[in-house]
């Protein structure tokens, strides 16, 4: 389903659907490759590719980045760090928190799979991102989401 226009203005309800629809098949499919090939989900991909390039980031980074709250985040780190590729240090300027970084073989997982998610993820977009269409849609929703990020719209609520 397309999301319709009327008389020049976007239809916000059919935007949100196409949107959201978008956003789930690809995460499913990227999920299904992703695991297939390199035993992970979609959501640890991101995480160990934050932590690749963020070294030292707090649950907390993560969290907020993600916009998903600090419980989950930790769980998250927790099930990384059990597989040997997160590691937590001490924190020297506040000994509440952790420091995260990827080991070895996390470093070596998140550069394999990050060339499966790249292939699949062109895969999963060819010839719908191409020309000046793509570039306003992928300009528009970054856009959106600098705004939303800006005014902490969306942020978990405990």
């Amino acid at each position: 389903m397309a999301s319709k226009s009327s008389g020049g203005r976007v239809h916000l309800p059919e935007f949100f659907a196409d949107l959201v629809r978008c956003e789930t098949r690809l995460y499913n499919a990227l999920n299904d490759r992703l695991r297939s090939r390199h035993g992970i989900v979609s959501s640890q991909f991101e995480f160990l590719r934050f932590l690749r390039d963020h070294p030292g980031s707090r649950v907390a980074d993560l969290a907020a980045e993600f916009a998903i709250g600090i419980g989950a985040t930790s769980k998250g780190i927790d099930r990384l760090e059990k597989q040997a590729w997160v590691i937590r240090r001490a924190n020297p300027s506040d000994r509440r928190s952790s420091l995260l970084g990827l080991t070895d073989d996390g470093l070596r997982l998140v550069e394999a799979a990050e060339a499966t998610f790249t292939e699949a993820l062109a895969e999963l977009t060819a010839g719908t991102l191409d020309g000046p269409s793509g570039l306003a849609a992928v300009q528009v929703l970054s856009a959106l989401r600098s705004v939303l990020e800006r005014d902490q719209v969306g942020l978990p609520t405990g």
